[in-house]
């Protein structure tokens, strides 16, 4: 019997454990009333089981003896809400993950649109940049610098950022504040991870068509990634095609990456053909407005994939819109490129580049935009 006491006894014990790794894991605390109760009823338990088999203990009370086994069906019943829970958090990390299985147009409501009225004053470029609540000194850094809404050769230009929602209610609060205050965030209902990509970028595209048709050219980038408009305004006006006009770094014969670790892998279900379409690479594209509206249009007969690059591409493929080269020099960069004045007064794109140097490259760009460079810098 005292065995069996002993065992009961390291049952319990083990109870609080997984109280405490399940409030842990789910983020659960201690001030919720079920947690509350599945700690008395694991303390009442010990001491029940104490006062049934030490002889000191015989003359326990049956209505204390009635509670205990009160406590221990509670016990039991948390045992299930563990389950639950613990069931409930893994459906939402799956969520968070395969949300989206098909493309759907109109699908959820703007929670944030920026302060623009482009049929008063339509800008030459709109700038859109894919963001997410956790890259708060990105977006700063960017509207200080490349993105701060300008005239450049007189042409109006204008950044937003595109974001998702949080499952963490501060987090979107944070979100709001912010949208209040610099109106420039395009926000959606949609849970904002990578593999939500592809809606975002289509979000984008939806309030260009909805919102801002008046607009000449349209850019996509990312929150990471340089953007001289000097020279890519200077390069789009002497481009002068304004419809059915799509540039960027060319991708022209890539592969499906089919290795399932890989961040970019894609089953053979979501995309069978063994090379993807033309595309331009995520880290930043260029395009006339009138392709945002025809994109749009097309979207939901164009098989889904969380590739937003690629799935923009099968949109172009299916439009027979051919890409363009901007300039018969590189000047997209989906890598990052060694910062120096003179080299990067000659692109219009470098990745990885972080919230701090934006500043100090955007300075230092800006005080030598009227500098000559010496031949063969390049």
């Amino acid at each position: 019997m005292a065995l069996c006491c002993l065992k009961c006894l390291s049952f319990t014990n083990a109870c609080t454990l997984v109280v405490y790794q399940v409030r842990f894991l789910s983020g659960i605390h201690s001030n919720n009333f079920l947690f509350w109760i599945s700690s008395d009823a694991t303390f009442v338990l010990k001491h029940f089981l104490v006062m049934k088999f030490n002889p000191s203990f015989k003359m326990a009370s049956k209505r204390l003896i009635k509670m205990c086994f009160f406590a221990m069906a509670l016990i039991s019943a948390f045992f299930c809400l563990v389950i639950t829970l613990t069931s409930f958090e893994k459906c939402i990390l799956c969520d968070v993950k395969n949300e989206v299985v098909s493309f759907k147009r109109d699908n959820g409501n703007f929670l944030e649109l920026p302060n623009i009225d482009c049929g008063r004053n339509p800008p030459f470029l709109v700038v859109l940049v894919t963001s997410s609540y956790t890259q708060s000194r990105a977006r700063m850094a960017i509207r200080e610098t490349w993105g701060k809404a300008k005239l450049i050769a007189n042409k109006r230009v204008v950044t937003y950022f595109l974001l998702g929602t949080t499952l963490n209610h501060g987090n979107q609060i944070a979100v709001t504040a912010e949208s209040l205050k610099y109106g420039d965030i395009i926000q959606k209902d949609f849970t904002d991870t990578y593999y939500n990509l592809t809606l975002k970028t289509m979000m984008g595209i939806e309030w260009i068509h909805k919102f801002c048709p008046q607009s000449s050219f349209v850019m996509k980038t990312d929150s990471d990634v340089f953007v001289n408009t000097y020279y890519l305004i200077e390069l789009l006006l002497k481009k002068n095609k304004t419809t059915r006009f799509f540039t960027g770094f060319l991708k022209l014969k890539e592969r499906p990456i089919r290795q399932v670790g890989s961040k970019w892998y894609v089953s053979k279900e979501e995309y069978p053909g063994n090379t993807y379409p033309p595309f331009c690479s995520g880290t930043g594209y260029v395009f006339s407005t009138d392709v945002a509206t025809q994109v749009y249009n097309i979207s939901e007969s164009v098989p889904f994939i969380k590739l937003e690059d690629v799935f923009i591409g099968l949109c172009l493929a299916e439009l027979n819109i051919q890409l363009d080269e901007l300039h018969s020099e590189q000047t997209f960069f989906p890598q990052r490129v060694e910062f120096s004045p003179c080299r990067f007064k000659k692109i219009a794109t470098s990745h990885f580049v972080r919230p701090h140097e934006l500043f100090i490259y955007w300075t230092a760009l800006e005080r030598f935009m009227d500098e000559k460079c010496p031949s063969g810098w390049w």
